[in-house]
């Protein structure tokens, strides 16, 4: 059988695998039942779920109907830059507190994208910004630093 997609078929390998390995790391927690649910029993369903998801990707990137699409070349400056902005945000946010580190985040992984605009970036940082403020700090009551520590 010849894969048609193999986005498609890479997807669905990868959710299989994953699935595999919740389902099987979640056997070693006790499973309750549906009544009472022990620390198991979610996540080894999510993982079957996960599993079911992936077969029907792959085999569905296997028709005969399937679009024909390859796996684009593996791009590193992507790769970098998103895990660069999530490593930098931790580096920052002690000490140049919330605001700073959340806008960086965004900016730096927003620019990975071959979309990327200014304007945009800037009103979904702000939003980011206002609704992981009033989640964590108004909401949850988590106490870290907001602002840069030469400005508190």
């Amino acid at each position: 059988m010849k894969i048609r997609n193999q986005r498609d078929f890479g997807a669905g390998i990868m959710y299989m695998v994953i699935g595999l390995f919740f389902t099987l790391v979640a056997t070693h927690y006790p499973m309750g039942t549906a009544a009472k649910m022990g620390p198991g029993y979610f996540p080894f369903f999510l993982g079957i779920l996960m599993t079911l998801l992936g077969l029907l990707v792959l085999v569905k990137s296997l028709r005969a109907t399937a679009a024909i699409e390859s796996i684009p070349k593996f791009n590193w400056r992507i790769i970098g830059l998103i895990t660069g902005s999530v490593v930098l945000y931790g580096i920052l946010l002690p000490t140049m507190g919330f605001v700073v580190a959340v806008f960086v985040l965004v900016f730096m992984s927003a620019s990975a994208s071959h979309e990327f605009h200014w304007k945009g970036t800037l009103i979904n940082a702000t939003f980011l910004v206002a609704f992981t403020y009033s989640v964590f700090v108004l909401g949850l009551k988590l106490q870290f630093p907001l602002l840069p520590f030469f400005l508190q």
